[in-house]
């Protein structure tokens, strides 16, 4: 199987790889555990457990440890520092956030947690910046598209998170951090597993003044602060050594001030919410199966301009695993409801809406040897707009020790939101965006030390963008199914150890476009990089990280430049005593001047204090 690019990209592309198998690991980082350590087991690539080794799609895992020690403080500031992942966002962590993979639109990222999905049905795509990480244990980000596995919304890649979970014995930890615009944060957990039963619970408070996000003569010159409060319960019983059921609980209520205006005091008050009920019984040594039950709650209000919009989501996932020798497949039945609730203003009437997505899918993988094969085809059946098959196809060869390749195709789609088919700006005509993937991987790990190379192209057809007046209600412009886009570019990561230094990076070229007009899709940089290295000197652990993006336009016209910029960002930490960590940050080190979207500025060079607690 063999990827062409078009443009510039192509001797980009060639190059790249080339450079791939030449570069000092030194240079590059892959979020993979080495041969060496235990094994990491991951679920999101295929929706049933597996080693990470055996994978064949882009997959990085952020373990617990690995969150806190990054001080980033949301969730879009730790992806970005992953491979292949931008982020847009209107202010400080309290503003609109919207989340690229690969270059994809913020809606083309299937969002998880527990297993429940998190999506809303007026924006498109998870509100970002609701989700805090005090409570995420575990990270795992499947990068490229994932449809015939999640069905509806996986275009660019799926990010699925891990409440905490209770551990063996009893175990309780604390954070307290103190910083910059007066922003404090406070978090509390404890886990216990005796016998059969486990359970877990955190909370989490942060508040912040913020700074102005929004300068200039027409906006509040005011602070934009925030607020923001968690809470999160799970339980899990042992039936009988091999059949278990477990309950999560997850609720977020954010509080933050925007700018709308001159004089008014804008605020926004979001509140999200998840519950997870599951079984998993094993029947024999070859044969396994699962029922899942979940539903969300995305709720978003501003004031005192007043809108608010309420997306309910339900899921019921039932599955099967059966291994017949080599191979292993995997059966899926699934039913999706989606629901929209957006009361009336003096703008528009109450818009409330339904729909349902019915899906059965197949997996089937065969390990030959050095060689690899997987497959995965899904039917939906949408209420909507009728049937939506998908497919994908993977291929690798482990051809060397330490070495592997990889080869996959995929198709996707995209069902337009309830708001973008009933809304005042809406059409019921519109159709799902649909995708079409080619992927090629490199990889290679021994002794503690990886490095990898992935190059893809990902073509998507009948976008839905806001356009001109049209037959919809608005006279402000429609939705409508208007682009033709292209996301492509390769990526290089790797890892390695080198004179007491634990190094780390990632290099990304990427090519996103509107194939329609030739412009590069807004907000998104055509190259991006990370640097990171750690290191124990003196009894304190010392963390250095690079972060860089090249320049972006604000609107689709590419009229209007975002300049690229670098952030220097230092850590360190210190054991007090066996339970206690005390740790310090300055983020954005240089004070950079640098912006996300246009007219909306990020924070200056900010200053963190904090002390760990944990239990031993």
């Amino acid at each position: 199987m063999s990827i062409r690019f078009s443009g510039a990209l192509r001797a980009t592309t060639a190059g790249a790889i080339a450079a791939s198998l030449s570069l000092p690991a030194t240079l590059m980082a892959q979020s993979v555990e080495s041969q060496n350590q235990r094994e990491t087991v991951v679920v999101t690539a295929t929706r049933q457990a597996q080693p990470l080794s055996r994978v064949l799609v882009d997959i990085t895992v952020l373990e617990r440890e690995a969150i806190e020690r990054s001080g980033a403080t949301s969730l879009a500031d730790l992806l970005a520092r992953q491979p292949g992942i931008e982020f847009a966002r209107n202010g400080g962590p309290g503003g609109t956030t919207s989340v690229f993979l690969r270059g994809a639109e913020s809606r083309h990222t299937a969002v998880y947690i527990d297993g429940v999905r998190v999506d809303s049905q007026a924006t498109g795509g998870a509100p970002w910046e609701l989700i805090a990480i005090d409570q995420i244990e575990r990270i795992e980000v499947l990068r490229g598209p994932a449809a015939a596995v999640y069905g509806s919304d996986a275009v660019g890649g799926v990010v699925q998170l891990f409440t905490r979970r209770g551990a063996q014995g009893q175990r309780a930890s604390a954070a307290l951090s103190y910083g910059s615009q007066n922003t404090a944060q406070l978090s509390v957990a404890m886990g216990r597993k005796s016998g059969d039963v486990d359970v877990a619970l955190s909370a989490s408070h942060g508040r912040s003044d913020g700074f102005n996000a929004r300068p200039g003569a027409n906006n509040n010159p005011d602070n934009d602060g925030w607020r923001r409060s968690n809470a999160q319960a799970s339980a899990g019983l042992d039936l009988t050594p091999v059949h278990r059921v477990e309950a999560a609980l997850l609720a977020s209520r954010l509080w933050a001030q925007f700018d709308q205006g001159k004089t008014d005091n804008d605020v926004s008050r979001q509140r999200l919410g998840t519950v997870n009920l599951g079984w998993r019984g094993q029947w024999s040594a070859s044969s396994s199966s699962r029922v899942n039950w979940g539903e969300s709650t995305a709720t978003y209000e501003s004031q005192p301009s007043f809108y608010r919009t309420e997306t309910t989501l339900r899921n019921l996932v039932l599955q099967h695993e059966q291994r017949w020798g080599d191979q292993l497949w995997h059966v899926t039945l699934e039913r999706k409801q989606d629901q929209l609730l957006n009361p009336a203003t003096q703008f528009s009437p109450t818009l409330a809406g339904s729909r349902t997505q019915d899906a059965v899918a197949l997996a089937w993988r065969v390990d030959m040897g050095a060689h690899a094969l997987q497959a995965h085809v899904r039917h939906d059946h949408d209420s909507a707009f009728g049937n939506q098959p998908t497919a994908s196809l993977a291929w690798g060869w482990g051809f060397s020790p330490g070495w592997r390749v990889t080869a996959s195709a995929a198709t996707s789609f995209r069902a337009p939101t309830l708001y973008q088919r009933f809304s005042e700006y809406g059409l019921d005509t519109l159709k799902p965006e649909f995708g079409r993937n080619l992927e090629m991987g490199l990889r290679w790990a021994a002794n503690g030390h990886e490095l990898s190379a992935v190059a893809w192209r990902n073509r998507v057809q009948d976008l839905i963008v806001f356009g001109g007046a049209g037959p919809c209600v608005s006279p402000f412009g429609c939705y409508e199914n208007a682009s033709r886009v292209r996301y492509e570019g390769v990526t290089l990561a790797g890892a390695t150890k080198l004179a007491g230094w634990r190094l780390r990076g990632s290099l990304d070229w990427h090519d996103p476009r509107n194939l329609d007009t030739g412009k590069r899709l807004a907000r998104r940089a055509s190259r991006l990089a990370t640097l990171g290295a750690d290191t124990d000197w003196a009894g304190w652990r010392w963390q250095i990280t690079l972060q860089a993006a090249g320049a972006r336009f604000d609107d689709a016209a590419n009229s209007s430049r975002l300049g690229g910029y670098a952030l220097l960002n230092l850590g360190v930490e210190r054991a007090l005593a066996p339970d206690w960590v005390l740790h310090a940050r300055v983020d954005n080190l240089a004070d950079k001047h640098y912006q996300l979207a246009g007219g909306f500025p990020q924070a200056g060079r900010s200053l963190q204090l904090g002390l760990r607690w944990a239990m031993r």
